[in-house]
């Protein structure tokens, strides 16, 4: 599937919306919502098909809600990924963060809860409480029930789930196997109104390539710098222009709060600074389907987390 709709401003499409397709076509929004690191971008990419939302073992992986788009002859999902809802969050950014997971719920047509399968802590309980404030349907889904080996022992932990709290269905997946996707979508489909599609059918996204490509950078601090370092950095994209031959040329920023930071990400004589540039840009020329030019620096900004100013510029209190 081609990257068609990852404009620098892209726009829903006027030429499909204000018609039905076909007399039962439904349309609708669709938040994927849970505590960190229960899969939920992983769960995003599999359900559309494409490698949107960036992916690390890490928790708080995902900072802004991404909207992927699911297209078909029954109709079109529009699904949000957004911010893992955790508790204590004591830094302004997370506290942005759950701000932006709770927006998420709060204005759609139907919420998947994704839990991980034989686990439920204080943080889906909290999630749960927040869903059941709203009018919306809520489907379970219990994801990476393909490290269970043990099935049989997920009907104790299953029934006890559902003497507890009241969902709509329950779905179980395996998002990094693709199990369970189909039932999933139907299910989701059944609950959706009728309605014409929003975006065109080549559509994947209403985010621009400026935004992803910060994202894909962002995914190599995580993957790549130890500790609670890829929580103290951001990505800025202060360049994106198509050159005359056809390459794109991004120049992008990497913040951090301490000079110490600063030196950890560009690495001995630079060695990690340029690693994670080159995994960054092959990233982006997959997805963006042309040659990339990215330079990145590194910059200082002391308490950036806790600035409000700073997360504004940065895009997390959209």
């Amino acid at each position: 599937m081609k990257p068609e709709a990852m404009k620098h401003e892209p726009e829903p499409a006027a030429d499909t919306a204000g018609s039905l397709p076909h007399a039962d076509f439904r349309c609708g929004m669709v938040a994927l919502a849970g505590r960190p690191n229960v899969g939920k971008s992983t769960l995003l990419n599999a359900l559309i098909g494409f490698r949107l939302s960036i992916v690390s073992p890490r928790p708080q992986t995902t900072r802004h809600r991404i909207l992927g788009i699911a297209n078909s002859t029954a109709g079109q999902i529009l699904y949000v990924d957004t911010p893992g809802l955790h508790r204590g969050a004591k830094r302004a950014m997370n506290r942005s963060l759950n701000r932006a997971a709770r927006s998420a719920i709060s204005d759609v047509d139907l919420v998947a809860q994704v839990i991980e399968a034989g686990r439920w802590t204080d943080e889906d309980e909290a999630l749960y409480a927040a869903l059941v404030e709203q009018s919306s349907p809520r489907l379970l889904v219990i994801n990476k029930v393909d490290l269970s080996k043990d099935k049989t022992a997920m009907l104790p932990f299953v029934a006890g789930l559902v003497a507890a709290h009241s969902y709509d269905e329950i779905h179980y997946v395996s998002a990094l196997k693709k199990q369970g996707l189909k039932e999933l979508e139907q299910a989701i489909l059944q609950r959706l109104p009728v309605q014409p599609p929003v975006y065109g059918e080549d559509d994947i996204t209403d985010r621009s390539e400026r935004f992803l490509a910060a994202e894909m950078v962002r995914e190599q601090l995580m993957l790549r710098l130890d500790q609670e370092l890829p929580y103290a950095t951001t990505v800025e994209i202060e360049q994106f222009s198509d050159r005359p031959d056809g390459i794109a040329e991004i120049h992008a920023v990497i913040w951090v709060e301490r000079d110490g930071q600063k030196a950890i990400v560009i690495g001995n004589g630079g060695a990690q600074l340029k690693a994670i540039g080159t995994s960054a840009r092959r990233n982006m020329e997959r997805m963006f389907e042309r040659k990339v030019f990215l330079k990145l620096w590194v910059k200082v900004r002391e308490g950036w987390v806790d600035d409000e100013n700073m997360l504004k510029k940065f895009g997390y209190t959209d």
